[in-house]
C-alpha cells in the first residue's frame, strides 16, 4: 500500500535518476529539484559525466537543505546462493573489502570457465566462437545449482515485467555485469572511501530514515519495473491490449508516443517542467535509438519522486538476507 503523503519538510532537496552503461556516451541523469511546498522543478535529462564529480554537482544544483536521493539503473546486491557460497554476509561490508585479499580479481572479468571463481564472478571478457561461452560455465566456476542461483528475488520474473539478467553475466544486450562493474568501482567505493555521507538503501535503513539522516542516499532502480508503476509502455502510453505488439523504446514514435502519459503523470505529481524537458518529451527525445537512454533516464526519475512523494511505497520486504546481501528496486512490489 502507499505510504502516507510526506510532509514538504522530509523531501529530497534533489532527485535523481541515472540511466547507466558501460560506455559513458550512453549514460544520462535527469533530477528534479524540490523548490519548497512539495513541489519540484524537473530537467531535460544531462550526460552523467565524470564520475568523480557526480554527486557533487548534483548536490550543488539543491536550493534548499536536505538529502539527495540518486537512483541507479544497476544492480545494487548480491543473489544469495552466491552470498552464502562466498561467505559474505553483508553487501555494504563487502564493498569496503573489495581493495583486499581475496577480493582483489573481483571485477577483473574472467575470460575463460576456468578463471571463475567466488572470488572473481563476472564472466565472460569477451564472445567466443559459438558454443564455447555459455551460461553454464558460471553455474558450473561458482559452484551453483540452477540459473535461479544466479538471480536475486527481485530479478526475478513477475506480471510486471521479465526476469532481469544475472548480475555475472557480462555479454548481449542484456547484460548488466559490467555496467554494474562502472558503478560499483569508479562511483559508490569510491565515494564511501571518500567518507562521503552515502548510504545505500535498503542496506542501511528504511527510507524515510535515511533520507532524514544523510547527505546521499542511493538506490537501485529499474525502467522497466517503472513502465507498470506509472501505467506507461513505450508507443501506445498504456498497457498493450492482448495480441497486441509492443512498439519498441529505440524509435522515436515509440517514445514520443508516450508524451500524453508523461505529462499526465508528471501533473498527477505536481512537477514542474522545464520547458527543455516538455520538448524532448514531445520529440521522443530525438531520432536516435540512442535516445531510449534519456527517456529511460525521465521515466525512472518519475518513478522516484512517485516513491518520495509518498504515493507509492518503497517495496522492500522484511526478509533479512534481502535487506543485508540482496537488496531491492525501488518501488517493486514486495510478493514474499
Amino acid at each position: 500500500m502507499p505510504d502516507e503523503q510526506r510532509p514538504p519538510d522530509h523531501l529530497p532537496a534533489v532527485i535523481a535518476h541515472a540511466d547507466w552503461s558501460l560506455n559513458a556516451k550512453k549514460r544520462w541523469v535527469a533530477r528534479a529539484v524540490h523548490e519548497g511546498g512539495g513541489h519540484y522543478r524537473v530537467f531535460a535529462p544531462e550526460p552523467v559525466g565524470t564520475l568523480s564529480q557526480f554527486f557533487g554537482s548534483l548536490k550543488k544544483s539543491a536550493k534548499r537543505s536536505g538529502a539527495l536521493f540518486v537512483g541507479f539503473d544497476f544492480p545494487l546486491g548480491l543473489p544469495r546462493a552466491y552470498a552464502r557460497r562466498a561467505g559474505i554476509d553483508n553487501f555494504r561490508s563487502f564493498l569496503s573489502a573489495l581493495d583486499r585479499n581475496p577480493w582483489r580479481q573481483f571485477f577483473c572479468v574472467a575470460e575463460h570457465p576456468g578463471d571463475i571463481s567466488p572470488t572473481r564472478p563476472f564472466y565472460p571478457a569477451k564472445a567466443g566462437k559459438r558454443g564455447t561461452v555459455a551460461r553454464h560455465h558460471l553455474l558450473q566456476g561458482l559452484g551453483l545449482d540452477s540459473y535461479q542461483d544466479l538471480l536475486r528475488v527481485c530479478d526475478r520474473a513477475s506480471p510486471a515485467r521479465p526476469a532481469a539478467c544475472a548480475i555475472f553475466w557480462t555479454l548481449g544486450p542484456q547484460q548488466v555485469g559490467k555496467a554494474a562493474i562502472v558503478g560499483w568501482r569508479d562511483l559508490l567505493i569510491p565515494a564511501l572511501v571518500g567518507r562521503q555521507d552515502l548510504t545505500l538503501w535498503p542496506f542501511d535503513g528504511e527510507l524515510d530514515a535515511l533520507l532524514a539522516r544523510h547527505d546521499i542516499v542511493a538506490a537501485e532502480t529499474y525502467p522497466a519495473e517503472v513502465y507498470g508503476h506509472l501505467g506507461l509502455w513505450p508507443g501506445g502510453g498504456r498497457r498493450p491490449g492482448a495480441g497486441r505488439r509492443r512498439e519498441s523504446k529505440r524509435l522515436q514514435a515509440a517514445r514520443a508516443g508516450s508524451e500524453s502519459r508523461l505529462l499526465e503523470v508528471a501533473g498527477g505529481l505536481g512537477l514542474r517542467l522545464e520547458p527543455s524537458l516538455r520538448e524532448a518529451i514531445a520529440d521522443g527525445f530525438g531520432p536516435s535509438p540512442d535516445g531510449e537512454d534519456p527517456f529511460d533516464a525521465t521515466v525512472g526519475l518519475l518513478g522516484m519522486v512517485n516513491v518520495a512523494l509518498g504515493r507509492r511505497s518503497s517495496g522492500t520486504p522484511c526478509d533479512p538476507e534481502i535487506h543485508r546481501i540482496e537488496g531491492w528496486i525501488l518501488g517493486q512490489e514486495a510478493t514474499i
